[in-house]
This record gives structure tokens, C-alpha cells and sequence, in this order.
């Protein structure tokens, strides 16, 4: 989920330093509507010196429109430096892992067999017989969501805030969840509740294959875009060596001092490395890299049933666990089987 873009506004951008600043221990004072006088000293002042040394500044808050040049220690504008220092100081080192229970139904039943059966072979279109083998037994289900500030290098820098959930343990990307978490219900009460075990080296994989499939869109749109200028910086580069090794060639066939076509012949040897060269640095020049800065982690626990279930797939039965989710109204498999049919991208919500 990516999160819409707010517009630059220098009060509201005040407001947000004036508390961000204050909070790491700094003294704030609006002295104008768009002025801040700061004296910060310690973690607030290395903002502007690696060693928190006493700092005393005005910060000012220009309109975007203003196009004056600008004093990245002192004016904050859109893609100010100091924005990014201080969102990272915001960030609790080391990041805290935070859990929450959401709310169910008091009178939150199973879900009726044929429309659990449907819901399974919408996601599961490969199997062939399907029976409720155990009853459904309540059991909570756990998704990891992160909170992840992406950039992405290019000819231009793009960044962006985004949202991705992932369901436990299978690793599903639960888009649904990171759409619709502003609105979920909390539960107060918390109960006794065994939390899985952190994973940071699964989860991180869960994670990374979520985010990658949340940037594709983006990414693919700006890789277009660096195509497009790769090949005519090739081309010209290309052109420019092209006429070079053609004249060089040229002039050594109008002489005949062996001298002169030696020198041509290193002449052109030497261009040739330096086309390849040329040519290596603009592919590097072209490059995408995207870097995801994680703000937030928060385990999340909601209703859950499991049933045991008999399958008949490709005509061969086979008897296992699963569990469903009501919201999601999704299927979750633990037990890894080579003959479950492949999940359905995109079936019934």
C-alpha cells in the first residue's frame, strides 16, 4: 500500500519540527509564522554536528513557490536534508517489534461448510473433492506489517511510504490488512495469547517479496524511462567514436609514413577502450536502486479457525490441516504438500 503523497505546507511542516524537535529535548520558539528559533544540544542538535554539540539557529519555512536558492542548514523546503535527519532520529533504535489483537464479533461463528468449501476452491481451482474432516476450532492467526520509507535512485530520486502486510507462516502478502488497518477494531483486552517467536532472517524475506510486488508498478514505469535515456546516451556515444575511429582510419590511408600509421593504429586501439568505457559508465550511470528504510514493525493477532480437511487432487487423496480467515476470507496451509494445487492470485475477497 503506498500513501498518498501530503501537499508541502510550511505550517503545517513548522508545526511538525517544532514537536519533532522539542520532543528529542530541543527548545522551541515560533518567533513568526514561519520562523523557528532552536537551541538544541545532544541527540536534537546532531541534526547539524556529528557530536551534539550546543546549536543555536533560526529555521525558516519558505513557500514552495519560492524559487530563491536555499541554505540547506537553516530553510526547510520539499527534499530538505534536515527532514530526512530528523525523521531518522525519530526512529527508536533498536526498533521495537509492537503486537496488537484485533476485535472480533462477540457472536463471531464458523463459517457455514459450503461457502468455506467455495472460498477454498477459489483459491485452490485444482482440487477436485473436498470434506470437512474435523470441526472448526477457534485459534488465532498472525500477519507481520511493516511500516517502510522506499527510495528508489534513478536519473531522479523518487521516495515514497508504504505499507506492506504479510500472514504467518506461510508468508502471503495480505493486502487487504495493510489497506484497511486505519479502520480495524482493537481488542482491549489482549487475553493469553502465545505469540510466535520472532523471525527477523524469514520475516525479512516475507517482507522483501511483499514490497518488491508493492514497487512493481513504480518501477516499471521508471525503468521505461531509463531505458529510453540509456539508448540515447548510447546512441551518441556510439556516434561520436563511430566518426572518431572513421577519421582516424581516413588518415591513415593518406599517408604513407609507417610512422604516422603506427601512431593511428594505438590511436585507435586506445579509442575502442575508451568507447567501452564510455559505454560501462553510462550502464552504471543507469542504474536502479531501491532502498527500503524500515520505521515500524507491528505483530498483529485476529480470530482464526482451524478444521482438518480430506482433498482429492489429480486423484490422489490426501488429509491435512488449515486454517481459515474470516476477513481475509482466506485459506492458510502450514504443511507444505507437493500435491496442493497452486493458489489462485486474486481469488474471491
Amino acid at each position: 500500500m503506498k500513501f498518498e503523497r501530503l501537499i508541502h505546507a510550511s505550517g503545517t511542516v513548522a508545526d511538525f519540527y517544532d514537536e519533532a524537535l522539542a520532543y528529542l529535548g530541543a527548545l522551541c520558539e515560533r518567533t513568526w509564522h514561519d520562523r523557528l528559533e532552536v537551541v538544541a544540544e545532544g541527540a536534537s542538535a546532531r541534526l547539524w554536528n556529528d557530536e551534539g554539540a550546543l546549536h543555536e539557529v533560526e529555521l525558516w519555512f519558505p513557500p514552495p513557490d519560492d524559487t530563491a536558492p536555499r541554505e540547506a542548514a537553516r530553510e526547510v523546503f520539499p527534499g530538505c536534508p534536515l527532514t530526512f535527519r530528523l525523521a531518522e532520529a525519530l526512529r527508536p533504535t533498536p526498533l521495537a517489534l509492537d503486537r496488537v489483537v484485533l476485535a472480533s464479533h462477540a457472536d463471531a461463528r464458523p463459517p457455514a461448510v459450503d461457502v468455506a468449501e467455495k472460498l477454498w476452491r477459489a483459491q485452490f481451482p485444482g482440487t477436485n473433492r473436498w470434506q470437512l474432516a474435523s470441526p472448526f476450532v477457534a485459534e488465532p492467526h498472525f500477519a507481520v506489517l511493516a511500516l517502510l520509507r522506499c527510495e528508489i535512485q534513478a536519473i531522479d530520486q523518487h521516495w515514497s511510504l508504504r505499507r506492506v502486510a504479510v500472514s504467518l507462516p506461510d508468508g502471503a502478502p495480505d493486502d487487504s490488512l495493510a489497506h484497511s488497518l486505519d479502520l480495524a477494531p482493537i481488542a482491549g483486552d489482549t487475553g493469553d495469547i502465545a505469540w510466535p517467536s520472532p523471525q527477523p532472517a524469514r520475516w525479512r524475506d516475507f517482507l522483501r517479496a511483499a514490497l518488491e510486488a508493492d514497487l512493481a508498478a513504480d518501477l516499471a514505469a521508471i525503468r521505461d524511462r531509463q531505458s529510453q535515456h540509456l539508448r540515447r546516451e548510447l546512441d551518441r556515444v556510439d556516434d561520436y567514436f563511430e566518426h572518431y575511429e572513421l577519421e582516424l582510419a581516413g588518415r591513415a590511408a593518406r599517408t604513407g609514413s609507417e610512422n604516422t600509421k603506427l601512431k593511428t593504429v594505438g590511436r585507435l586501439a586506445a579509442a575502442k577502450a575508451e568507447h567501452a568505457r564510455r559505454r560501462a559508465d553510462q550502464v552504471a550511470r543507469h542504474e536502479i536502486r531501491a532502498h527500503a528504510h524500515l520505521d515500524s514493525l507491528l505483530l498483529i493477532s485476529e480470530s482464526a479457525w482451524r478444521a482438518g480437511l480430506k482433498l482429492e487432487i489429480a486423484h490422489r487423496p490426501q488429509s491435512l490441516s488449515a486454517l481459515f480467515i474470516p476477513r481475509a476470507r482466506r485459506w492458510v496451509v502450514a504443511e507444505a504438500s507437493g500435491n496442493l494445487p497452486p493458489p489462485h492470485v486474486g481469488g474471491d475477497k
